[in-house]
């Protein structure tokens, strides 16, 4: 994996040119000297500086008057250099007065000189030097500006878990980005965390132009709806073609951000929900697209009530029944990629790759064992929740729907009103006969909780949870969820795959396919010669050749020079790949 040290190399080396350190110096003296706070600091620092030569010279005039008195004459460059000795507490004792009144004298002018020169202009020395300068050399570490060699990048309007799981997406592809951050302190913070920031406010223009747009490869935006609006706006008004990808909390908001400027815009709550419905097992064995590359597309499939549960991948030989690639299988959140000795379990998803005719063979031949049963139970209302009970509604599948508002639901026929962690509330829903409970509140702490409490109350049943952070999805999994989806993960894959240059598709976390040129190593050889899947576990599930895709190719069929594969596999399965096979 990489770390933010990687991460930091790759930026500095694709966003910055290098600079000798004296002429990086030099915009930090310019601000320092052009600031206009920094400026009527010195002002106040002239005025004190006025006031310590008058101090010296009255004292100068008392000293010529009081050695008078004792009878005694010096030059006045003798009284200044006195003067100036006992208010720096040298005292070097060469002229001394011998009279009570010079020695009271010395002692006032000696106080005057320990507080102002001793203790007054350190301390503006320091106001207004010391930290000004050091200011300045935090804010070089938060520039203002990126090289106008900077292409290719992913602008972001802010850090939060999203925009932090797309960041760890594009450092392994190796794509720069950089955060957009108003504050100087929060730049810092995050600079020193490690992530490439630039000083800016969101609604200026002049952020965007120092911000390379015009050469960016997206503008990620997922503010609130009228942050959104108004960063998009901007943004357009700027460059008509740069990539606007942005969130939406409200159906009502999706109009106005298009009508703003962007390109796409993402309801992650209603995403979630769907995929959430998607997985709920022994409702629905038909096939669901989760991603497509050109002419592939790849689906998932649940596998209980089918004649596929309890058999192995080289028994069912679906390639000769439908020509489709089963090329992993999910099962309580791990994923594997498929073998011809993979198991499949009855509480297994399937990844399938293969074309819309080939995913129509495959439905063709399982859906028949498609089964209803019981209401889902669906634990909390919210929009994630109130998501998965509409594409259930739109499946035909019926729900029970727990919140402690129900006013806020659609369907009061279907809500049962309570807090779920009461046994009553549950046995109401029909926790103790459905097949399936789906937990989506928006505390990761309760649907912990939540998750414990069902799978105590029913060891069989098949869970569904939401994660808000990526940290708490292996916390769900070991609490008893069957399947968790991460609500940063999920909107990081989503804003990736906006990147109309990646030749990468991330399907889950950790679960991506990529096209790649066809490897010098390969050409000329077979798919059963090649050893991809046994050397690298990645699976070759198109070949592209002129523009055209061969999904599933024949794998005695020999791999042409100029062609490019596209190829699934987890990371580890990756990272085995390129270093087996060079390109």
């Amino acid at each position: 994996m990489w770390s933010l040290a990687a991460e930091a190399r790759i930026l500095s080396n694709s966003c910055t040119q290098s600079e000798p350190q004296d002429m990086k110096s030099i915009p930090v003296v310019l601000s320092f000297l052009t600031n206009p706070g920094r400026r009527r600091n010195l002002l106040v620092l002239g005025r004190l500086v006025v006031m310590f030569a008058l101090l010296v010279f009255l004292f100068t005039v008392a000293f010529h008057y009081v050695m008078a008195w004792e009878g005694r004459q010096f030059s006045w460059a003798t009284g200044v250099y006195w003067v100036l000795v006992v208010m720096s507490t040298l005292g070097f004792g060469d002229i001394t007065f011998h009279s009570d009144l010079g020695r009271i004298f010395s002692v006032v002018v000696l106080l005057s000189g320990t507080v102002f020169m001793l203790v007054l202009l350190p301390f503006m020395f320091i106001q207004f030097f010391y930290v000004p300068w050091m200011e300045a050399q935090a804010a070089a570490r938060a520039p203002r500006t990126l090289s106008p060699k900077t292409a290719g990048h992913v602008i972001l309007t802010g850090l939060d878990a999203v925009e932090a799981a797309l960041i760890r997406l594009l450092i392994r592809s190796q794509k720069a980005y950089v955060i957009l951050v108003a504050d100087l302190t929060e730049a810092l913070r995050l600079h020193d965390e490690g992530y490439r920031v630039m000083l800016g406010d969101l609604d200026d223009p002049d952020t965007y132009n120092r911000a390379r747009v015009d050469q960016a490869a997206l503008v990620v935006t997922a503010r609130s709806d009228t942050t959104n609006t108004n960063v998009a706006f901007t943004v357009r008004e700027i460059s008509a073609s740069v990539p606007i990808a942005a969130t939406a909390s409200s159906a009502a908001s999706v109009d106005i951000l298009q009508l703003a400027g962007c390109n796409r815009v993402l309801q992650f709550h209603e995403m979630l929900g769907q995929g959430l419905a998607r997985r709920i097992l022994g409702q629905d064995a038909k096939t669901h697209v989760i991603g497509q590359f050109g002419e592939l597309l790849i689906a998932e499939a649940a596998a209980m009530h089918t004649p596929l549960v309890g058999r192995s991948l080289r028994d069912i030989r679906l390639r000769d029944h439908a020509n489709v690639n089963v090329v992993g299988v999910w099962d309580r959140g791990r994923f594997q990629i498929a073998g011809p000795e993979t198991h499949i379990q009855a509480t297994s998803v399937l990844v399938l790759a293969g074309s819309r005719e080939q995913l129509d063979a495959y439905d063709a031949l399982f859906c028949i064992y498609e089964r209803r049963e019981k209401p889902v139970v669906i634990i909390g209302g919210g929009l994630v929740g109130r998501a998965v009970a509409a594409t259930l509604q739109e499946e035909g599948i019926d729900y029970r729907i727990i919140d402690r508002q129900p006013k806020r639901l659609p369907n009061p026929a279907k809500t049962i009103s309570g807090d779920a962690a009461e046994l009553e509330v549950l046995q109401k829903a029909g926790i103790m006969e459905t097949g399936s409970v789906v937990i989506t509140t928006h505390d990761d702490d309760m649907n912990v909780y939540l998750t414990i409490y069902c799978r105590r109350l029913r060891p069989d049943i098949h869970i569904l949870g939401r994660a808000n952070l990526e940290r708490n999805t292996s916390t769900l999994h070991r609490a008893g969820a069957d399947f968790v989806m991460s609500y940063a993960s999920m909107g990081a894959n989503v804003l990736f795959n906006s990147l109309e240059s990646a030749d990468i598709l991330l399907l889950a976390e950790g679960l991506d396919v990529f096209r790649i040129p066809m490897p010098a190593t390969l050409a000329g050889q077979s798919l059963a010669e090649s050893g991809i899947r046994e050397t690298s576990g990645c699976n070759v599930v198109a070949v592209v050749e002129g523009g055209r895709f061969d999904v599933n190719p024949d794998a005695r069929r020999p791999l042409p020079a100029d062609a490019e594969l596209v190829v699934i596999g987890d990371v580890e399965s990756e990272t085995r790949f390129f270093s087996r096979f060079d390109l």
